[in-house]
């Protein structure tokens, strides 16, 4: 009886640090890291001209059986391996996918949520900007802010002003307190970027208005780099203040 006692205790000590240890996966062109309960950050790779190699963040929340994507992977190749890892790993059935702004490390794999008929969603200039560079185009455009469901949580999507490009929005995802800035925000010790769609003066404001209006935000996740807490605005700040 006793050696009983002790094998349930073991499966249960087991079963505790199974549903404790954060769910990832990882190849050559896509890495996903479970940052909260209910939010992961998905990673692919942009092979660039000025940068490099440039690692491409994207975030993932979901509850209740269903997901929302913020930006796609770079390729549709990507996004279906994204896609089929969300609903094979994940069982969750994918709502919606945003795209932050109008570069291909938002929506250069578009086409293939698309073609699994997941409705996607941007800021209005984004539509405007996709079709004027001969992007995927997403197919709802939202002026102010936007509420989305998923399970039984709220995201919310919206635009606070130009920055890293003139339609740069961010998505915030309260019950949990992560906040993904996307390429508005810069990751602790980074250098400006690419700035060909930039408005240099008007970027720390944008993102003083975003502190302001998001004050409980306590995960951020910047379009490039490590996530981080507020530092991480007040550092974007700084940096295109100098």
């Amino acid at each position: 009886m006793k050696k009983v006692i002790v094998l349930i205790g073991f499966l249960v000590i087991i079963g505790c640090k199974v549903e404790k240890t954060p769910l990832s996966h990882e190849t050559e062109t896509l890495k996903i890291l479970q940052l909260t309960k209910h939010t992961f950050k998905h990673i692919t790779y942009l092979q660039t001209e000025s940068f490099g190699k440039v690692a491409c963040n994207g975030m993932i929340v979901i509850d209740n059986g269903e997901a929302i994507v913020f930006d796609t992977p770079n390729t549709d190749a990507e996004s279906d391996e994204l896609i089929q890892w969300i609903e094979k790993k994940l069982h969750c059935t994918i709502k919606a996918v945003i795209a932050t702004h109008f570069h291909t490390d938002c929506l250069g794999g578009l086409d293939a949520f698309h073609i699994k008929n997941i409705p996607s969603y941007a800021y209005a200039r984004t539509l405007e900007l996709a079709a004027l560079n001969s992007a995927p185009i997403p197919q709802n455009g939202f002026t102010g802010p936007l509420e989305l469901s998923v399970g039984n949580k709220k995201v919310i999507l919206d635009y606070l002003g130009e920055g890293h490009t003139v339609d740069n929005s961010i998505g915030y995802f309260p019950s949990e307190q992560v906040l993904f800035g996307g390429c508005l925000i810069k990751s602790l010790g980074a250098g400006k970027g690419n700035l060909e769609d930039a408005n240099t003066t008007a970027w720390p404001g944008t993102v003083s208005d975003l502190k302001t209006k998001f004050p409980k935000a306590s995960i951020l996740i910047p379009g490039h780099g490590n996530e981080g807490d507020k530092t991480l605005l007040d550092f974007t700040i700084t940096l295109f203040k100098g």
